[in-house]
């Protein structure tokens, strides 16, 4: 606190020092009338132990080098008589009497002062008074000095306007909470005023400024008057800290520091309200991640990150249903949860109970500077862990900063191809930076199985190369993730490529049986729009063979041609072709489409370009002037085993 000197205060001798207005009908007490010299300050005096009482204290510059105050109150009592005087020191710490400022006749709620000395002699000018280091009080009557009416800090006191609010959140005490105002002062000091809701009527609540972060904790730096459970309101000068270093207004604006305010002088371990002040105070701007349940069902949350004035950042961990006594460490790591990677950043570990943590976010593990703008870009993921003792057990998991996911997907169907029972999706996840989350997910894998998957070239109906490779589909739970940056030749492979990529996914039984397909479907460019044709193809030279041929819209405006026949002879292969012209007139062939497996009775054809490379799209079929046959097989073309007109001559 500011240490001054108190000034022994002597009642004025010469009486003509200070002239004091009254009402008289003797004209020899008749007091001259002052002159005012053009100059003057209005001073603010707030209501004190009346809310209704408050008021101004005007100091007149006159000609003669002495001041006037003229005091002016609201609603005070009529006949009661409020002694003034002008104290050292500031309101909050309280002082010595400086100037006596005669009595406000509560009738009036005035009274008019003139003098140009201190009480005990020493002279003042107007131009010192506006710097003097002092404040105001007028009392509730002469027998009743204790209880102030209303009270004003002036001079170099005086509060400039400028205020910063820091919140002051529960704690131990849910009901309990409020706000510390930081005031600034003519000469740069501040008025600290802590005001809490609900503190109970008998308490006395120390409170202290800290040093760092509330989440880090630090030792006491400066010292408040204790806060009245009463009023719920404490009042305090700032100018030093508790070890005499300055202290003003600008430096609690950038201090390192939290505010504690405590239980009671006895009980310093129970707080019942805090916030982080100066550099430390939250700016408003924050980011919250998703953290989804891994391995222990129903335990999930969120990790919200809160920017700091310094840049820094506050991180929030708050999880659903974690177990009461467990304590769970967590951590950033490096790249994507789907690719795992080392650990770069340690938060303080989720308390079971609560399932809360947090955590002050400044640097990472290694000191390299990591504050909220390097959160929103890191390429890294957070894991929430069982226990120290079992790390391997993630409990809650999400993909943070670039990583994240931006709402945008893509699902794509796969069908069932040698297992009947097995089909899914493949989800492509759209990430901030443009990469993607690939999720298979199947249902009907068996337990135990790993099923290698892949993105070929070209269509299904055509075959390609292997360009990208998912981690293996894990049996037991259907689902596989990975990470889609690029390709397996390292060429680059974003969200917005795998929509207009030519290729489709194979998912396979087995890492020793790539062979045998368990699930397939067409993605990008090649995925079927919905829009489909199908044409009849009716029965011609073998009795009981007939079936049709669908043609299904791709995006690219391609087609997918299937060729569904029933009757066709196990172990047979049917060619089949589009022909120019109807059938009743034949034509020469102009596209050939994959053979009919007999087993199956099925065919498939990717549809982009006639035999002779002619462009022959999805709408190419609408239109065309043609038809098709299905052959008995290579060596006997002329037996046609089904036949039907389609295009415009449908």
């Amino acid at each position: 606190m500011k240490i001054r000197k108190t000034i022994k205060l002597i009642l004025p001798i010469i009486m003509g020092a200070m002239l004091i207005t009254s009402c008289s009908n003797d004209d020899d007490d008749i007091i001259p009338p002052i002159v005012d010299g053009g100059d003057s300050t209005t001073y603010q005096l707030s209501s004190v132990s009346n809310p209704d009482i408050s008021g101004t204290a005007k100091v007149i510059d006159n000609e003669d080098n002495s001041i006037t105050v003229e005091l002016s109150l609201e609603n005070t009592p009529n006949g009661g008589m409020h002694p003034a005087h002008i104290h050292f020191n500031t309101a909050a710490e309280s002082g010595d009497i400086a100037i006596t400022l005669g009595t406000v006749d509560g009738s009036t709620g005035m009274s008019t002062v003139t003098f140009s000395t201190l009480d005990e002699g020493t002279s003042i000018s107007y131009e010192e008074l506006l710097d003097f280091d002092g404040y105001i009080n007028v009392h509730a009557s002469a027998d009743d000095l204790a209880t102030l009416v209303a009270q004003g800090d002036i001079g170099q006191n005086e509060l400039n306007g400028n205020t910063k609010v820091y919140e002051l959140g529960s704690v131990a005490v849910d009901d309990i909470s409020g706000t510390a105002t930081f005031s600034e002062r003519v000469n740069g000091e501040a008025l600290a005023t802590i005001v809490l809701n609900n503190t109970p009527a008998d308490g006395m609540h120390p409170g202290h400024i800290h040093m760092n972060t509330a989440v880090e904790s630090g030792d006491i730096a400066f010292t408040f008057n204790p806060v009245d459970g009463a009023s719920g309101i404490s009042k305090t000068n700032v100018s030093e800290l508790d070890d005499g270093s300055a202290f003003t207004y600008n430096d609690v604006l950038t201090y390192d520091g939290y505010i504690n305010i405590h239980l009671s002088a006895d009980d310093l371990g129970t707080l019942v309200a805090q916030g982080d002040i100066g550099q430390n105070e939250l700016s408003g701007e924050s980011k919250t991640y998703e953290l989804g349940s891994k391995d222990v069902d129903g335990i999930d949350g969120t990790a919200t990150f809160e920017e700091r004035v310094n840049g820094e950042a506050l991180a929030t961990i708050m999880l659903n249903n974690t177990p009461a006594n467990g304590t769970h460490p967590g951590h950033i790591h490096m790249n994507t949860a789907a690719e795992s990677g080392d650990i770069i950043f340690t938060f303080n570990p989720v308390d079971g109970a609560t399932g809360i943590c947090m955590t002050n976010v400044a640097a990472l593990d290694d000191d390299t500077a990591f504050g909220y703008d390097q959160v929103l870009e890191v390429d890294g993921y957070i894991n929430i862990h069982l226990s120290a003792d079992n790390l391997g057990t993630i409990v809650a998991q999400g993909d943070i900063g670039q990583n994240e996911l931006t709402g945008e997907s893509k699902t794509y169907e796969l069908g069932s191809v040698a297992v009947p029972t097995i089909s899914g999706t493949a989800t492509f996840d759209e990430r901030v930076n443009g990469e993607a989350l690939a999720t298979i997910m199947l249902e009907g894998t068996p337990d135990g199985g790993m099923h290698p998957a892949h993105i070929h070239a070209n269509t299904a109906a055509e075959s390609g190369d292997i360009l990208f490779t998912f981690n293996p589909v894990d049996g037991t739970s259907g689902m596989s993730m990975t990470n889609v940056a690029m390709l397996d030749d390292d060429s680059a492979f974003l969200y917005d490529d795998v929509l207009i990529m030519d290729g489709y996914i194979n998912v396979h039984l087995s890492a020793d049986d790539l062979g045998t397909i368990v699930a397939q479907g067409d993605i990008g460019e090649n995925e079927l729009t919905g829009t489909s044709k199908t044409y009849a193809l009716a029965t011609v030279d073998v009795p009981g063979i007939s079936g049709d041929a669908t043609f299904f819209e791709r995006v690219s405006g391609d087609a997918l041609a299937v060729i569904e026949l029933t009757g066709t002879p196990a172990g047979g292969i049917h060619p089949a072709h589009i022909h120019a012209n109807s059938a009743a007139e034949t034509g020469p062939i102009i596209f050939s489409f994959n053979p009919v497996d007999g087993t199956t009775g099925i065919s498939k054809t990717h549809v982009d370009v006639l035999d002779d490379e002619t462009p022959f799209s999805y709408q190419g079929v609408l239109d065309v002037d043609g038809y098709i046959n299905v052959h008995l097989s290579p060596d006997d073309l002329a037996t046609i085993v089904s036949q039907g007109d389609i295009g415009i001559n449908e």
